[in-house]
């Protein structure tokens, strides 16, 4: 019997079959796989036995009639249906399985063999010896079937076999004592096969069962594993001491900065110069001890450099060349560094509104000392600085409030004002390209005219003054580098899309776009797309980012666009639809 394996997991290089989930399903389904057939080839293996035994035996016996032995012609018919016997069975019986009765397809198996062949041991045609072939029918109920048939069956062939040495072949109940010996002999070897044979046969079944239990759990396990490293979005490694790449999960193809779907399941850490540094640390790993972490930096050609925590460990030798691999963790130390900024996230709203707090009293009290100093001030200079005191007073009022609704973490609410995008866009656009100096870096494209929809004026505002200085910050100095379209979807929402030729956001970047605290540069805050996304959502509207292509100079060039989805207004519909846009 082969035992089970238990070198490398299947993850290493082993192929194993998919798991859709674990648990009871995923249980039942990886046994089911590996349910052998054994037993089932065992039976058909005697079943077919017999059917050659028999025309084996009936071929013997028309060869020695037409050699000039006479061979009676009953038992020629016996040996023909012994034939339509064993083929029937060899079609339609199925076995019961292991340790089992055969019931009453006993009787038209073993009992028939025993039958057949207790007749040709008696008759002795053509002066051959047939006693062995009682040794079948025992060694297929003592494999097939329970103990109790083994030796039931063994006991009727010592019975088959003392009868005739009594009877003898002539007929008269006398026999020689050396006849009954030699059939008692025989009689005790069938009863003692038979009680060995099945003994081994039960222990042989029971190996196997526990060897299907051990396999099923080795495969359910390997799938789990397999299932679980995919799914990390920590990167793993694992490099054998030629620093050839067994395998990689998803999020390690991420940081190495290879192609999943063109890089080889097999590839090497020296086929890159970037990766030389992993090169050093897998060196390390098998002269020394496994490495606990040290920080590398991978210096890509066509993107941000990737800052990386590596941790490694090596497996104990595996096979029988004594293998060693090493397996590597790799974390994106940027996305660890967002998760610990979020997770400052909750401290800090508290003290944001505790902060909002303490502002609104100093807030009201410049408000009314500014409106009192306005009323005794005449001149228009003095009037126009209490004006610009009012107006940003006010607009911190507001900031407050956000900073304050952000903190509460407060739900989407029914917005209540309704804007007509086509004006608020095209007067803040023209106000902002003037500030900047745009030129024709900055195209505006309005096709959703007289469109009312439900957002804050202010709050509009400033979703479209952050989404306008990320996209100068990073476009180009072409013209129509910075793109600004506002779209009407047939029968959906109004979509306003802030468009720019800048170059991709590394996959790290783009998973933490809308995350507090989170950006790419270290001057930003990182609070502009979320308060977005935060004032979008208040407003049921949403805000998302993709990759798309838009038109350039008459050619197609891509960049980044972030559209914003906003609800209609009721009864704000315009008298005119036009197709969604292609790339929206």
């Amino acid at each position: 019997m082969t035992e089970p394996s238990f070198g490398a997991p299947s993850w290493f290089g082993a192929v194993s079959p998919p798991l859709r989930a674990p648990g009871t399903a995923a249980s039942a389904a990886a046994l089911s796989q590996i349910d052998p057939t054994g037993f089932d080839r065992l039976w058909r293996s005697f079943m077919s036995a017999r059917v050659l035994l028999a025309l084996a035996l009936l071929g013997l016996q028309l060869s020695a009639h037409g050699l000039g032995q006479p061979v009676p012609l009953w038992l020629a018919g016996a040996s023909l249906g012994y034939v339509v016997l064993t083929v029937l069975a060899r079609l339609l019986a199925r076995p019961r399985g292991p340790g089992r009765s055969f019931d009453s397809q006993w009787l038209f198996t073993a009992g028939v063999d025993l039958l057949y062949f207790g007749v040709l041991h008696g008759q002795q045609v053509a002066g051959i010896q047939y006693t062995p072939l009682l040794a079948l029918p025992v060694l297929m109920a003592a494999i097939l079937g329970s103990r109790a048939l083994a030796l039931g069956t063994a006991a009727l062939a010592a019975l088959v076999l003392l009868g005739d040495a009594t009877i003898g072949a002539r007929g008269v109940l006398s026999g020689s004592t050396t006849e009954l010996a030699q059939a008692g002999l025989l009689g005790a070897g069938l009863l003692a096969l038979a009680w060995l044979t099945n003994t081994l046969a039960m222990r042989l079944s029971r190996e196997q069962e526990q060897g299907r239990r051990t396999r099923a759990e080795a495969q359910l396990q390997s799938l789990v594993n397999n299932l679980v490293i995919e799914a990390l979005d920590d990167g793993v490694l694992v490099v054998d001491a030629r620093y050839t790449v067994r395998a990689a999960n998803p999020a390690a193809h991420r940081m190495l900065g290879s192609d999943q779907e063109v890089t080889p399941d097999v590839f090497s850490l020296a086929d890159s110069p970037v990766w030389i540094q992993l090169m050093d640390v897998v060196r390390l790993t098998f002269l020394h001890e496994a490495v606990e972490a040290v920080d590398v930096i991978l210096h890509h050609e066509d993107r941000h450099a990737v800052r990386l925590r590596v941790r490694t460990e090596r497996t104990p030798s595996m096979g029988t060349q004594g293998a060693e691999l090493c397996v590597m963790f790799l974390q994106d130390l940027r996305e660890m560094e967002a998760r610990l900024r979020t997770e400052k996230l909750a401290s800090m709203g508290r003290m944001s509104a505790a902060v909002a707090h303490e502002l609104r009293n100093p807030l009201a009290a410049i408000s009314q000392a500014n409106a009192l100093l306005a009323e005794e001030l005449a001149q228009p200079g003095q009037q126009r600085l209490t004006a610009m005191i009012r107006q940003n007073a006010e607009r911190l009022a507001h900031i407050v409030d956000d900073v304050l609704d952000v903190a509460r973490a407060q739900g989407p609410s029914d917005p209540c004002e309704v804007v007509d995008l086509h004006e608020e866009v095209e007067a803040f656009v023209d106000e902002w390209a003037a500030q900047h100096r745009t030129g024709a870096r900055l195209q505006l494209e309005l096709l959703a005219p007289d469109l009312l929809v439900q957002f804050e004026r202010e709050h509009l505002r400033r979703v479209l003054v952050n989404l306008l200085d990320n996209a100068a910050r990073y476009a180009s100095d072409r013209p129509g580098a910075i793109q600004v379209v506002t779209q009407a979807i047939r029968h959906g929402p109004v979509v306003l899309a802030v468009w720019s030729d800048g170059a991709p956001m590394e996959p790290s970047v783009e998973r933490h776009l809308f995350e507090p605290f989170f950006s790419s540069e270290s001057r930003s805050s990182g609070l502009g797309l979320y308060i977005c996304r935060e004032l979008c959502e208040r407003h049921g509207a949403s805000i998302a980012y993709e990759r798309t292509s838009r038109a350039q100079q008459e050619r197609m060039v891509e960049g980044n666009e972030f559209f914003v989805r906003f609800r209609r207004a009721p009864g704000g519909h315009s008298s005119w639809n036009l197709e969604e846009l292609a790339n929206p």
